[in-house]
């Protein structure tokens, strides 16, 4: 479970209690895997929040962190991978949680104004002190994955991917697949678009931050909703939600280890876990659907 929505910056509504029974929900549908980051929350909320459910049983749960974005007095977001601010996200990160380590701290993106060798020696350094136990990478361009991975023991990668946008496949995740690299990815549902829950003449809550995306405008859009009007039918006969096929895709996909999925609410968390790779027939039928949308997309978008 990816917990930026419950995070409260870009979703609107979320409050605490509200976070904590969906990350509840999560727990007892059987989701053992969560991502937090150091910036999910001004206050760091979300870290906050997942350290409650996790530190009674913690060898039960792989707890994923993320650092080196941060947010100023300001509310402006800042990337910084200075080797002072990457050590200084993963320990406080780590005492929000009243945790000792994470399983998996991925540096959250490059910094432009950083060279690659300070940021991965840096993440290379809280390996060494113990903080966590394997290291990744995220928001990373195919060059920079290759220099960082000549830098550091990567162990995985996180990167976008659903049934509309699949650059990632041969730019990041095949190139991982052939290395054994773990690939976590986000994005599944394109912030809720593809759960099929979303009218075309759906008005979003002033706040939203999703109407600003061209994928979430005109043609682009009305596109995807005829897939989803398509899908929704398969998803009938096959005795399952449009979100769970779109989740069920992305987990079929070879070299996915696992998709990061978000839910605001318990409801929502529950009907994800559901979610199960795909038989051939499945597949192959989602497919004949989400290939000619996937082209329709790309040439409506500017």
């Amino acid at each position: 479970m990816g917990l930026w929505p419950i995070a409260g910056i870009t979703t609107v509504g979320v409050t605490k209690d509200a976070a904590r029974e969906t990350i509840r929900a999560a727990v007892e549908a059987g989701v053992t895997t969560f991502d937090t980051a150091y910036s999910y929350g001004y206050d760091g909320e979300s870290d906050r929040l997942l350290g409650e459910f996790v530190r009674a049983e913690r060898d039960r749960f792989t707890v994923m962190g993320k650092v080196g974005q941060r947010w100023t007095p300001d509310r402006r977001r800042v990337v910084d991978g200075s080797s002072r601010q990457l050590i200084a996200d993963a320990e406080e990160s780590l005492a929000r949680m009243k945790l000792d380590q994470f399983d998996l701290l991925y540096l959250h993106s490059p910094d432009p104004n950083v060279p690659l060798e300070e940021s991965a020696a840096a993440m290379e350094s809280l390996r060494a002190r113990g903080l966590c136990r394997q290291l990744g990478v995220c928001n990373v361009s195919p060059p920079q994955l290759d220099q960082l991975a000549s830098r550091m023991d990567l162990h995985a990668i996180q990167c976008p991917l659903n049934l509309v946008q699949t650059d990632s496949i041969a730019t990041l995740i095949d190139p991982c697949r052939s290395v054994g690299r773990s690939v976590y990815t986000y994005w599944a549902l394109m912030k809720g678009l593809l759960a099929g829950k979303i009218s075309r003449d759906h008005v979003f809550a002033e706040g939203d931050s999703r109407p600003g995306y061209a994928i979430y405008q005109g043609q682009p859009r009305q596109a995807i909703h005829d897939m989803l009007d398509q899908l929704s039918l398969i998803a009938r006969q096959f005795g399952q939600s449009v979100a769970q096929l779109a989740v069920g895709w992305v987990i079929s996909q070879p070299g996915v280890t696992g998709a990061l999925v978000g839910a605001r609410r318990p409801e929502q968390i529950r009907e994800l876990a559901g979610a199960r790779p795909m038989d051939a027939e499945l597949l192959a039928a989602v497919n004949r659907v989400a290939d000619p949308t996937r082209r329709r997309v790309e040439d409506a978008l500017p």
